[in-house]
């Protein structure tokens, strides 16, 4: 079984992995949960990670990891936190600075952060936590070093200062003429309690109790994580990273870039869903649940996917998850609200693209002619009635464009640009009268 656990000023690599055989990384940051998921952890265990500077670990991806049937284990730190939060939902916590904060005894996140070296220097801790300063305290108390009145006075000197400046020798600063001063200074260099130390590995026990199947199963977690667009982003960010593409993938992608005019045309529309999702989250878009529904009909309609069993041979065959697909479906309907949203604004590019091909003229040459013919046939303008519109829709979907009619008509003209119902159908009328009165091309044919 694969063991990942994320560790650093809290305790040493060499000493997490004297408990199991793991790959020890550095304290973790957003996204680190779900990378080390994606690259085959069976079991993480979460002691240290970044409380400022760097996003720090998502509730999400943790919930996620547990989705997927991985052990999740915290302390200490970081881990601590996460596992009081998340521990109704299968994290595990272990020690007595994760009870604390799992009881409510502990609120504040600055009770665990400390200031360390950087990691070519092991992350060795600069500062002192405090909560190892409450664990120290409370045993000079019992040994008797201090009484109740100094233990209280130190303990309110630490908290008072920012937690990178939580060394002994400042918060004594302000007790040099007490008489028991002196006493508990010396009394440190024996007495002093590392609480943070001492959780990791009792996290750590537990962790390996479990991997050496000490330890009963973990539950499964009571809840699925919502793929938001916020979860969705962090996911293919994390994804894009080239070290965590699956070998399949980028060999699948070697076999695009030998062809490199279809290379093109992938990469042209890969770059449009992806800046039309950055517009979609800024702009707090969401996705209905029946837009959801039509997306899967029409993708399943386009591919031919009409059993459930056709779906799942898909789904195989292109290593989606039915959870991957419903976040796949998700993000084509929100780029193509976005799309739709911005047809007032692409008649310019749209214009460019066409001259950019090749393809301005012929349909500009193709449009004068249709208003030439229409304008001799001295029939007066008027609208398409109601009877007359059932039979243009299936003479465009059905006889020209070879389709089906959409089930969803206002999503499609959203698609094409088309404002209202009756524009689309004026547009369909003027096709079918030029088409039908003139040995003519359908526009169709005139597209590459």
């Amino acid at each position: 079984m694969t063991a990942v656990v994320f560790a650093g000023p809290s305790i040493r690599a060499e000493e997490v992995q004297a408990y199991f055989e793991a790959t020890v990384l550095p304290p973790a940051g957003q996204g680190d949960i779900y990378r080390a998921a994606r690259q085959g952890a069976k079991a993480i265990g979460l002691i240290d990670g970044y409380f400022q500077g760097v996003p720090s670990v998502w509730h999400k991806e943790i919930l996620w990891a547990l989705e997927q049937g991985i052990a999740v284990f915290g302390s200490a730190s970081m881990g601590a936190l996460r596992a009081a939060e998340l521990s109704a939902f299968g994290m595990v916590g272990a020690g007595s600075i994760y009870e604390a904060y799992a009881s409510g005894a502990l609120i504040d996140d600055d009770e665990v952060a400390v200031l360390h070296s950087p990691a070519e220097l092991g992350f060795a801790p600069l500062s002192e936590p405090m909560v190892s300063i409450r664990a120290t305290v409370a045993r000079a108390l019992g040994d008797a070093v201090l009484d109740a009145d100094q233990a209280a006075a130190v303990l309110n000197a630490a908290k008072a200062r920012f937690y990178q400046h939580r060394v002994w020798d400042l918060i004594l600063a302000d007790f040099q003429a007490a008489p028991w001063c002196e006493r508990f200074r010396a009394w440190l260099k024996s007495g002093r309690v590392d609480a943070k130390r001492d959780d990791a590995r009792e996290m750590l026990a537990v962790m390996a109790a479990y991997l050496n199947g000490g330890r009963d199963p973990l539950p499964a977690p009571p809840l699925k994580v919502e793929r938001t667009l916020a979860w969705q982003t962090l996911v293919r960010r994390i994804e894009a990273e080239a070290h965590l593409l699956q070998a399949e993938d980028r060999r699948v992608l070697d076999e695009l870039r030998l062809d490199p005019d279809r290379y093109e045309g992938v990469r042209t529309r890969a770059m449009l869903r992806h800046l039309a999702l950055q517009e979609a989250g800024k702009s707090g878009r969401t996705v209905k649940r029946e837009a959801l529904a039509a997306q899967m009909s029409a993708h399943r309609k386009a591919l031919g996917l009409f059993s459930s069993g056709s779906l799942r041979k898909w789904l195989e065959d292109n290593a989606l998850s039915a959870a991957d697909y419903e976040g796949w479906l998700r993000e084509a309907a929100l780029a193509g609200t976005v799309a739709g949203s911005l047809n007032g604004q692409l008649a310019p590019h749209l214009l460019a693209e066409l001259r950019q091909a090749g393809d301005y003229a012929t349909l500009k040459s193709r449009a004068v002619s249709k208003e030439r013919y229409l304008a001799a046939q001295e029939q007066p303008a008027k609208p398409v009635t109601e009877q007359e519109r059932l039979p243009l829709t299936l003479w465009y979907f059905e006889e020209l464009l070879q389709r089906d009619v959409p089930d969803r008509l206002d999503d499609y003209l959203e698609a094409i640009g088309c404002r209202s119902r009756d524009e689309f159908y004026e547009l369909i009328r003027r096709e079918f009268m030029y088409h039908q009165s003139r040995n003519t091309r359908p526009v169709s044919e005139g597209r590459t």
